[in-house]
C-alpha cells in the first residue's frame, strides 16, 4: 500500500458479515447466535424513525445522520425489489450505534478487525463525519440486515456481499441512496484506481488481476480468499453491478430470481446463461467502470 492512503483503505474487508482483515493475519471463528447476546453500551438512549430503532451512544447529530442513511437504505432496498414498504415496521430494525470507532471496538462481538457487523438481532455500527463516507459499513451491514429478515434470500457468499457492497457503495444525495451511481469513496470502490487491466481477459484472470466469474460464483478455483480479498469483493461489487445495469439491464429480472433461488453456478447458468458468456460482458463493464475510478 501506498503512504498517504485514507487510513480506512488499510483496513481490508473479508467475510459474509462485513468483516475486516489486515493481510497475513489468520482468520478467526465467527461468533455463533448461541455463544453472543445483544450487548448494549451503558448509556446509550434509544431513538427511533419509521422502521428503526436505535441504542445510540453518539451525538444527536450523528445518531439522526445515521438513522436518515438507514432509512434511504430501507427505502431504495424495498423498492428495488419491488416489497412493500410499511408505514412502520413493527418490530422495528435493530441498530446498535457507537459513539466512536474506539468504543465500537471496545463492545465488538465479531472478529477483531470488524468496522461494522450485523448479528441478529441487530447492526452494529458507527458513524465518523470525518471521513469521506461516515456511513458506507453501515448501510452494507444493513442491506445484510434486511436480506436475513425481509427478503430471506439464501446465503451465497458472492450475491450477498454483492448486495452489500452495491448498496453501500451506491452515492446517497439529499436523503436519496441513488442505486447505480457508485461512490469511489466507499469499499471496495477505494481500490479501483488499483486494478490495471491489459485489456485480455485470460491473461488478467491468470494474472489474478481480477477474479474469473466461475471461481467468483462457484469458490473453487480461485486464489486462496485470504491473500486476495480485495479482488474478491471489487468482483462481488462489479458483477453485481453488472447484473442489475451491464447491457441495458437486459439481465436485472434474471439476477431478482436468481438471488430468490439461491446463487449457485448451477442456478447461474439456468437462469444467465454460460458463465463464460457472462463473463465477457462483465469484463467490459469492468474496465469501462476503471476509467471513471
Amino acid at each position: 500500500m501506498s503512504e498517504g492512503v485514507d487510513p480506512h483503505r488499510r483496513r481490508l474487508l473479508i467475510g459474509a458479515a462485513g468483516l475486516l482483515m489486515t493481510a497475513g493475519c489468520q482468520r478467526q471463528a465467527e461468533p455463533t447466535a448461541a455463544s453472543t447476546t445483544l450487548v448494549i453500551p451503558p448509556g446509550a438512549r434509544k431513538v427511533e424513525s419509521a422502521h428503526y430503532r436505535v441504542d445510540s451512544c453518539a451525538d444527536e447529530a450523528d445518531t439522526q445522520a445515521a438513522l436518515a442513511a438507514a432509512e434511504s437504505l430501507y427505502r431504495a432496498y424495498h423498492a428495488f425489489f419491488a416489497l412493500p414498504i410499511a408505514e412502520a415496521a413493527l418490530p422495528k430494525h435493530r441498530v446498535v450505534l457507537y459513539r466512536d470507532r474506539a468504543q465500537f471496538k471496545q463492545f465488538n462481538q465479531s472478529r477483531r478487525w470488524a468496522e461494522a457487523y450485523y448479528l441478529a438481532p441487530a447492526c452494529h455500527a458507527y458513524y465518523d463525519r470525518t471521513t469521506a463516507n461516515p456511513h458506507h459499513w453501515m448501510i452494507h451491514e444493513a442491506t445484510h440486515q434486511l436480506s436475513r429478515e425481509v427478503s430471506k434470500f439464501p446465503r451465497k457468499r458472492w450475491s450477498d456481499e454483492g448486495l452489500g457492497t452495491y448498496f453501500g457503495a451506491s452515492r446517497l444525495v439529499d436523503g436519496e441512496l441513488r442505486l447505480g451511481q457508485p461512490d469511489n469513496t466507499a469499499y471496495p470502490l477505494w481500490w479501483l484506481s488499483d486494478v490495471q487491466l491489459s485489456g485480455d481477459l485470460q491473461r488478467d484472470i491468470h494474472e489474478q488481476r481480477i477474479i474469473g466469474l466461475r471461481a467468483l460464483v462457484s469458490e473453487q478455483g480461485g486464489p486462496p480468499f485470504d491473500q486476495a480479498f480485495n479482488s474478491y469483493y471489487l468482483g462481488y461489487w462489479s458483477l453485481t453491478a453488472f447484473l442489475f445495469h451491464g447491457e441495458g439491464g437486459r439481465h436485472a429480472d434474471a439476477y431478482r430470481q436468481l438471488l430468490a433461488r439461491g446463487g449457485s453456478l448451477d442456478i447461474f447458468q439456468d437462469l444467465l446463461g454460460p458463465i463464460e458468456d457472462i463473463q465477457r460482458g462483465w469484463y467490459d463493464f469492468l474496465r469501462a467502470g476503471l476509467s471513471n475510478a
